[in-house]
């Protein structure tokens, strides 16, 4: 595998959970020809295939579901465009830096959700997860790894 396979899917009858692995398994099949392994997780809650050199990452929102599957490690994260989101948050969650770039931004709630796909793909990514207030980072709002798909804000990191 030499390049990063990408998929979605609109929560029409199943669950995010749900959606996300059976959006793996296809993604998988797809780069082997292969049935998709066991997914194991570690004590941090990051899910992996422990005989595999392939990485994913699955994101799911209240309508949608996203996975990544990379031959590197990788990262996804997905939120509704419309979310309503309280911009109180941004005291708590943004570095210096990234709270400069939110104060900026004509439309806040924007960028602060924009912000928020670049800390939860990066803290997926890293196997981290996300632990306090995530305000140790360097991001900005108009990434260009963040795509718009469907009505979502979608950032995947490598």
């Amino acid at each position: 595998m030499e390049e990063t396979r990408f998929g979605w899917m609109r929560l029409d009858s199943c669950n995010g959970h749900d959606a996300g692995r059976q959006l793996l398994a296809e993604l998988y099949r797809q780069e082997t020809g292969e049935e998709c392994p066991p997914v194991l997780v570690t004590n941090r809650g990051k899910p992996y295939f422990q005989d595999s050199p392939l990485h994913f990452s699955i994101s799911h929102t209240k309508n949608h579901a996203f996975c990544v599957l990379s031959p590197v490690p990788v990262g996804i994260d997905g939120e509704e465009m419309d979310r309503n989101v309280n911009l109180r948050l941004a005291d708590k969650i943004l570095s210096p830096r990234e709270y400069s770039r939110y104060e900026a931004a004509s439309d806040k709630r924007r960028a602060l959700l924009r912000l928020w796909v670049l800390k939860e793909a990066a803290a997926k990514l890293s196997g981290e997860g996300l632990r306090g207030f995530p305000n140790h980072t360097d991001f900005d709002p108009n990434d260009s790894r963040i795509m718009e798909m469907d009505g979502c804000y979608v950032a995947v990191l490598t």
